[in-house]
Parts: structure tokens; C-alpha cells; sequence
């Protein structure tokens, strides 16, 4: 096997260990935490509402039809001018 070939296959190696253990941290990540509506400042949501569909796009504070991601267990302590967060969607 040339040195080029050895090289080529263990770059591969590599970035396939490096993809695998991508995969498996991630899921951990995501379950460390919650939607949680109403708490997000204007254009900085995660996703999803009435009226948009996508991360960044709401266009009031505290919308609470828009979610942001944060730590598990801690929405429903958040407390906005509108009151605390919640972990449904909120009429608005």
C-alpha cells in the first residue's frame, strides 16, 4: 500500500470515528433540553409559531407562539413582562 494510500485511509478512518461520535453526543445534548414559548426576544427564537416557521424569524418579544431551547426544568421559572415561560404555545 503507498504512503498515499495510508494516508487516504486513515484521514477516512478518522472522520468517520469523528462522525459516529458526532451522532451520538448530539441526541444527548437535545434531551438536556426544553421548548419553552414565550421567552424569546424578537428575532432570536428556535423555531416554529403562527405566523413564521423558521428559527429567527419572529418579530416581537416574547411571542408565545415561539419557542426557544433551553436547559430542561427551567421554563416555567422564566419570568418576562408577560409572565413565565411555558412549555406550550401560549395565546398571544
Amino acid at each position: 500500500m503507498s504512503l498515499i494510500s495510508k494516508c487516504l485511509t486513515s484521514a477516512a478512518i478518522a472522520g468517520a470515528i469523528a462522525a459516529a461520535s458526532a451522532s451520538v453526543t448530539a441526541p444527548a445534548a437535545a434531551a438536556e433540553q426544553e421548548k419553552c414559548y414565550g421567552v424569546a426576544l424578537k428575532g432570536q427564537n428556535d423555531c416554529a409559531a403562527g405566523s413564521h416557521s423558521c428559527a429567527g424569524h419572529s418579530t416581537v418579544d416574547y411571542d408565545g407562539q415561539s419557542f426557544k431551547l433551553v436547559p430542561a426544568g427551567t421554563c416555567t421559572t422564566m419570568e418576562t413582562p408577560n409572565g413565565m415561560g411555558s412549555l406550550e404555545p401560549k395565546s398571544t
